[in-house]
């Protein structure tokens, strides 16, 4: 007897999506993740919400998809949209010629652009590079990942379906020619147990052809490095875009208070490499200074990398070659393994088109009549629960803050987190001893996100989990250490200037006062 009607594979944006696709027409539908929501590559991109402008030259395909997706999620996910709009600009660097051909590309894909003056672009945005040449407007839009996906997680648990986090599917098991379900491991306790479903969907990301493996069919996915640097300032207001063919740091993304340069572009063999190179920081922050003059002088906060999925049927291309498009793959149809589809490909401004085709296929052979009702389905804000949902706005946790009825106590400074806030995130995991459980705070508060990087607001977080009864001291110790380790690891690629200080003083407030190297051993 299954227990299940459908498993899916990958707790990112396109896994996410199918789950709740899944569950709005009727079926009983499990989300599993081997760690938390976004924690794979929907966790670690540029927050830019395409307009498609920059596939409509080479890849018109994922531009079209991209603008049409674009207009949806400003309808159905407000509150993890700010409104940013987009500027393509041409420095003095770019080929003037690409710019008419762009033109056209745009025309062609519906996606609307309007040129305006270079002193209308700076009086906009005066930190732009004085020397740009011709300035094109564009509905582009900055995106947050983690409110996102805290969406369609909540979504998906109050429409009847499951969502089981830090669970690793170890194996896929096959009957008969049939994937029959799937088998998970604990990554807390260890344990395993197998989990019975009529199809499995393999939404896994970079790491699809992992997860096809287990069922013996052979898909190859490319697994492509992106670097990003996330900037201590803002800079400008509206995402800007560089106007020639896509390549290395020529996008910069207002993300909240900061500003995030992204993003290189390397072919590696193992999707869990997130490495960050010295020569990848040095290009963010050189690429950077042709967009604002003095970016690499100020202050770079956090490095990081992310993992794309590229996925073509057939060809070699690599990197930047490859099409951003996405593929839905029956295979029974391909392989002659029934019960079994995989998603692959894509971007995170696409995942909602990308969950509809799977969820259609999964339907079609589950014989479910009901249609996809997501293209409407407004995702609810469980952070903010005001209906309908309201646009993203910076500033709103300060207004908010500012505007109660009394000062609560800021946990998080930089990031405005209130304790109040803390206990009920924390309250509302239902592992909160986890040893990661500050991290999964980061994702849902953005708990130690800011300037400080975790300097005070981690071992704050850290005293009123204990205080509150959810650690005792062990598990408290070993959670703020676990979050130190994390906020450590994008901190170290960029030690120089500000960045340097701020590093040695959280080394010192964490080993020199409290010991905590000396606490974990």
């Amino acid at each position: 007897m299954r227990e299940y009607d459908v498993i899916v594979i990958g707790g990112g944006a396109t896994g996410g999506g199918a789950a709740l696709d899944l569950a709005l027409r009727g079926l009983q539908v499990i989300l599993v993740e081997r760690a938390d929501l976004t924690d794979g590559t929907s966790g670690r991109y540029h927050g830019l919400l395409h307009s498609g402008g920059r596939y409509a030259v080479r890849d018109p395909e994922s531009a079209r998809e991209c603008i049409e997706e674009n207009r949806v999620l400003r309808k159905i996910v407000p509150h993890g949209i700010e409104d940013t709009g987009g500027f393509f600009v041409q420095t003095p660097e770019d080929d003037p010629e690409y710019a008419e051909k762009w033109i056209a590309a745009c025309r062609e894909c519906g996606i609307p652009t309007e040129e305006i003056s270079p002193a209308q672009a700076l009086k906009e945005e005066p930190m732009l590079n004085p020397a740009i040449r011709r300035v094109f407007r564009v509905p582009d839009a900055a995106c947050d990942s983690f409110d996102i996906l805290t969406a369609l997680g909540a979504a998906i648990q109050q429409h009847g379906g499951q969502v089981l986090t830090y669970h690793e599917v170890v194996g896929l098991r096959v009957e008969a020619g049939r994937v029959v379900g799937a088998t998970v491991r604990s990554r807390r306790s260890g344990e395993e147990r197998f989990i019975p479903a009529a199809m499995v969907v393999n939404a896994a990301g970079a790491w699809a052809g992992q997860i096809a493996a287990m069922a013996g069919c052979s898909l190859t996915v490319r697994p492509n490095k992106g670097t990003m640097v996330a900037m201590a300032y803002r800079f400008v207001n509206t995402i800007i875009n560089r106007l020639h063919k896509p390549g290395d740091g020529d996008i910069l993304v207002p993300v909240g208070t900061v500003a995030v340069i992204g993003t290189t572009s390397v072919n590696v063999a193992d999707p869990n490499d997130t490495s960050v190179e010295p020569w990848e920081v040095q290009l963010m922050l050189d690429e950077g200074e042709k967009l604002v003059p003095g970016f690499s002088q100020a202050r770079a906060l956090r490095a990081w990398a992310g993992v794309r999925p590229l996925y073509e049927e057939g060809t070699s291309a690599e990197g930047r070659e490859a099409k951003r498009t996405f593929a839905v793959l029956d295979h029974a149809a391909r392989d002659g393994v029934a019960g079994l589809v995989t998603v692959v490909g894509g971007k995170f401004t696409t995942y909602r088109l990308m969950a509809e085709r799977a969820a259609d296929m999964v339907a079609a052979q589950l014989n479910v009549a009901r249609p996809c009702i997501t293209r409407e389905f407004v995702l609810p804000d469980v952070r903010v629960p005001i209906h309908p949902p309201q646009p993203h706005r910076l500033g709103h946790r300060l207004e908010t803050l500012e505007r109660g009825p009394r000062q609560d106590q800021l946990i998080c400074e930089c990031e405005l987190v209130t304790r109040p806030d803390l206990e009920a995130a924390a309250a509302a995991h239902s592992d909160v001893t986890a040893p990661w459980i500050l991290d999964d705070l980061r994702r849902d508060l953005r708990l130690g996100m800011g300037p400080c990087q975790g300097g005070f607001c981690g071992y704050r977080a850290a005293g009123i989990l204990h205080e509150q009864g959810h650690h005792d001291a062990a598990q408290a110790t070993a959670a703020l250490a676990d979050f130190a380790q994390r906020r450590w690891k994008g901190q170290r690629p960029l030690l120089w200037g500000q960045s340097l200080r701020q590093a040695l003083l959280d080394e010192q407030i964490y080993r020199g006062l409290l010991g905590l190297d000396r606490l974990c051993v």
